[in-house]
C-alpha cells in the first residue's frame, strides 16, 4: 500500500471514528408526562437563590403566559397568592412545602409547577453590565406525586448586545450607564420573561408538551 493510500485510509478511519461519537442530543422521556394528561396547573410562587428582592415577582409574573399559550388551563397568579396568603402561607419555601394532595384539594389543579430563579439582576465589571436570568423548573402531578417534566432556562442581554462604537471611554460609560439603569428599573423583568418562554413555552425541544387547549395536543415532541 503506498502511503498515499494509508494516509487516505487513516482518515478515512479518523473520520468514521468521529462521526460515531457525535451523537444527537437525547430527547427527554415523556412517559409520565403522556401518562397524566394534565389540563390545569397551579403555578406556585417561585423560590429565590439570587440575592435580588424582586426575582421572586418578577419571575412568577411571567410563567402562567407561555403555559395557558402551550393549551393549559393556568390559575391565576393572583387568585393563588391571595388563597396562600388567606391560608398564612407568605413565602414560597412555605407554598413549596405543601403536600400534592392538599395543593390539589385546594386549587384542583392536575399538576403544579415548581420554579426556582438562580439568577436575576444586572452585574458590573469594568468595560460591561450584563443582565442576566436563569431559572429551572419542573411540573409535579398532583394526583399521583410524579415528576413528569423538568427543564431550564437562561436569558441575557449580553445576546443582543453589540460592541460599543465608541472606545474605551465610551464602553465604560457604557457599562456605568447600564449597571444604574439595570439596578433602578429591574431591567431583569424583561428578560425574566424571555427566561420563562424559553422554558415553559410550547413545544420546544425538551420542553413541555402542548397542552389540550393547543392543535398541536397529542403531536409527536420536537426532535430538535
Amino acid at each position: 500500500m503506498t502511503c498515499r493510500r494509508l494516509l487516505l485510509v487513516c482518515l478515512a478511519s479518523a473520520m468514521a471514528l468521529l462521526t460515531g461519537c457525535a451523537t444527537a442530543p437525547q430527547g427527554y422521556d415523556y412517559t409520565a408526562f403522556i401518562k397524566a394528561r394534565p389540563a390545569s396547573l397551579l403555578v406556585l410562587p417561585p423560590l429565590n437563590d439570587s440575592p435580588s428582592v424582586t426575582a421572586t415577582a418578577g419571575m412568577w409574573s411571567h410563567a402562567t403566559l407561555p403555559l395557558a399559550e402551550a393549551g393549559y388551563y393556568v390559575l391565576p397568579v393572583t387568585l393563588v397568592d391571595e388563597t396562600l396568603r388567606q391560608n398564612g402561607v407568605t413565602t414560597a419555601h412555605d407554598a413549596h412545602a405543601i403536600p400534592g394532595p392538599k395543593l390539589r384539594e385546594v386549587f384542583g389543579a392536575d399538576a403544579a409547577v415548581y420554579l426556582t430563579v438562580k439568577k436575576y439582576g444586572t452585574t458590573y465589571a469594568l468595560l460591561s453590565s450584563e443582565t442576566r436570568v436563569t431559572v429551572e423548573g419542573r411540573i409535579v402531578d398532583l394526583r399521583s406525586g410524579d415528576v413528569l417534566w423538568q427543564g431550564q432556562a437562561t436569558a441575557s442581554s449580553e445576546e443582543q448586545q453589540q460592541q460599543s462604537q465608541g472606545g474605551l471611554v465610551g464602553m465604560l460609560v457604557t457599562a456605568v450607564v447600564k449597571q444604574i439603569v439595570g439596578t433602578t428599573t429591574d431591567a431583569a423583568y424583561k428578560y425574566a420573561g424571555i427566561a420563562g418562554q424559553r422554558m415553559l413555552g410550547a413545544p420546544r425541544f425538551n420542553g413541555v408538551l402542548a397542552g389540550p387547549r393547543s392543535p398541536q395536543y397529542g403531536a409527536p415532541p420536537p426532535q430538535r
